[in-house]
């Protein structure tokens, strides 16, 4: 029986001799290479912090003790040693979550993936606990070098600073990285820290040699150990942690479970915050992640595990030809910069910074900043593009709204990965930008169908330099070209019908597909239908108003949450009008969405061609009876 077989919770690991502590390393390690590369997922982060995770929980009871992980791409291993190995299903529906969760374990705590969030959540849990007496209860927050860089995370260390008795321990995974490297000054910092322990040698020195020099020796020792303070100001200069009021302890090596285990006992028994700073390697044990410089293998789809080659064959996806166009835009246009969150290659710009390094922007995982920073270089002169998943919007919303669009700021948004986006489950979800950027006062958004509108979309967006525009699309590869069959002023239509249509279908961005599916079920239902697909969908285009006006039935097909999104965009245009035409809502339902592919989710949702014209039927045959009782 291996030593993992044993584990089947934190207090089994506890009983462990220290002795059998590599050898279960080493199985976590083999275990999550085969599970991972069969079902793909977060490899390199998890393979970073085996022995941290064992190491927190030999020195902390969980679930007693609280113990809080930011952004959670780094939980399969804390998973496997709270008694969850199932991983034949892992990101899968009805499997185990790629993040923490609560519906699974009591040992989660927090199941958001959006990072720099765990140290306020560990200041509210240890906050609470002190405040109930219990005093005895340790809280535990692991942020990474990557997640330090939200500001979020700083607001909080500002607070827990300040705190002196509050039982709280903070360990900073340094791995140098987050999805890429890590950039900004407070990396620098880290890695100051990472490669700075000459203090400690030059004691160790003064130790051995002065104390045997006769007569000034030990004073010339003691008059040096007295300096240390000053030492490690110069040679490794934590004092921004210790200036703060926070007790520092590091750097560790994260990969010595004896030291972490030291280290952290000293940390749990201090009685007030302390910082501890861990060294680790992202992708540790595994060669071909070691070697992948882009992203040590940060997420992977399913690989042969021998090579860590992919085997599937993956298409053309939005985010290349989002990526493509922009490359040829910048080539002529000086004045197009772009702007990153830490997420350089995901949202295409790795491209377009290697042609112009200058014009690219990586400011950590910082979307506040980078919006505002956006609007600065706006005014001065220049056309931001700031690329982030459509998620993380939900971040930078006050910025969108009164740094970019109340100073009429010629800024452009990428939306990658907008909709369902499936397997990474409820918080990476990009269903709620339409239902924000509809609140904005100017803002203009296209919704592209497949990649030659995008393409479109995109030269359309740059040229707007009076307002803020924005551009969404799904994760994934793009579709086969979605032709147009006429175009009516600013609206493509897709399909169409004699005389005027009896159910207009108001198609946005991806969803063209469904509900083209939709049109066709309901012809042949004998329904009078047309599609259209107005691209740039808000603000709504008074062509679609005058043209909904005359049908019996407003259905808007959307990745989004109707009750907020282009549904009710749509509704209110009408109703601006004087226009009494019911607006159907085909989106999404106002609720978390459960791992799943994207398939599986749209499916559960209704939101398919099938469940479409189900709804528009229904309508329709409610219609028709009200109008017979009347």
């Amino acid at each position: 029986m291996s030593v993992l077989d044993t584990i089947d919770g934190p207090g089994d690991l506890r009983r462990l001799a220290p002795e059998q502590l590599p050898a279960l390393a080493q199985e976590i390690r083999a275990f999550l290479v085969e599970s991972v590369s069969r079902t793909g997922g977060h490899l390199g982060p998890n393979l970073g912090v085996v022995e941290l995770t064992i190491a927190l929980h030999r020195v902390f009871d969980s679930p007693r003790d609280t113990v809080i992980l930011d952004t959670g791409h780094q939980s399969y291993v804390h998973k496997l040693l709270t008694g969850r190995k199932d991983f034949a299903r892992l990101r899968q529906r009805g499997g185990l979550s790629g993040y923490p969760s609560r519906g699974e374990s009591e040992h989660d705590v927090v199941e958001n993936s959006h990072a720099s969030t765990a140290l306020s959540w560990a200041e509210g849990v240890a906050t609470a606990r002190r405040l109930a007496g219990e005093r005895d209860r340790h809280t535990v927050a692991v942020i990474g070098d990557g997640a330090l860089t939200g500001g979020m995370a700083w607001e909080a260390l500002n607070n827990i600073a300040a705190d002196k008795d509050l039982p709280l321990v903070v360990v900073v995974n340094d791995n140098g990285r987050s999805y890429a490297p890590t950039t900004g000054g407070v990396a620098n910092h880290l890695a100051t820290l990472r490669t700075a322990r000459n203090y400690e040698r030059v004691l160790d020195w003064g130790k051995s040699t002065l104390a045997r020099t006769p007569v000034v020796g030990r004073a010339a020792y003691e008059t040096l150990h007295g300096m240390k303070k000053g030492l490690k100001d110069i040679v490794a200069p934590q004092g921004m942690f210790e200036d703060l009021g926070l007790k520092y302890l590091g750097p560790v090596d994260g990969h010595d479970v004896e030291a972490l285990e030291h280290v952290l006992r000293r940390a749990r028994d201090f009685g007030g915050p302390v910082l501890v700073h861990v060294l680790t390697q992202k992708g540790r044990g595994y060669q071909p992640a070691r070697e992948n410089a882009e992203d040590r293998f940060h997420a992977v789809g399913k690989i042969n595990p021998e090579t860590g080659l992919p085997l599937e064959v993956t298409g053309r996806s939005w985010t290349d030809e989002f990526s493509e166009e922009l490359l040829a835009v910048a080539g002529t246009r000086e004045d197009v910069v772009a702007i990153t969150a830490a997420m350089l290659i995901p949202v295409g710009l790795k491209e377009f910074a290697d042609a112009h390094p200058s014009r690219v922007f990586d400011v950590g995982i910082a979307e506040q900043h980078a919006v505002t920073m956006a609007a600065g270089m706006a005014f001065a002169g220049l056309h931001p593009v700031v690329a982030v998943y459509a998620t993380f919007l939900n971040r930078a919303f006050d910025q969108l709204l009164m740094d970019c669009a109340l100073h009429e700021a010629g800024v452009t948004f990428i939306l990658d990965r907008a909709g369902v986006t499936g397997n990474d489950g409820a918080s990476h979800n990009g269903m709620w930008d339409l239902s924000l950027a509809s609140v904005v006062p100017g803002l203009r958004l296209a919704a592209p169908r497949d990649g030659v509108t995008l393409r479109r979309a995109l030269r359309e967006a740059l040229d707007i330099s009076d307002a803020p525009t924005a551009l969404r699309f799904p994760k994934g590869n793009t579709p086969d070209p979605v032709p147009v069959v006429a175009v009516r002023d600013d609206l493509d239509v897709l399909h169409d019908c004699d005389g005027g249509p009896q159910v207009l279908v108001v198609s946005v961005g991806a969803m063209a597909p469904v509900a083209l599916d939709a049109a066709r079920r309901l012809a042949a239902d004998g329904r009078q239908v047309r599609v259209v697909d107005p691209r740039w969908v808000l603000p709504v285009p008074v062509t679609l108003t005058r043209m909904a006006a005359a049908a019996d039935l407003v259905v808007v097909v959307e990745d989004n949450v109707a009750d907020t999104g282009i549904t009710a965009a749509v509704g209110a245009a009408l109703r601006a009008t004087g226009s009494l035409v019911p607006v159907l809502g085909a989106g999404i339902p106002k609720m978390f969405l459960a791992h799943a592919s994207r398939t599986e989710v749209l499916d559960e949702i209704g939101l398919t061609g099938a469940g479409v014209a189900e709804r528009v039927n229904r309508a329709l045959a409610i219609r028709a009876e009200a109008a017979t009782r009347d």
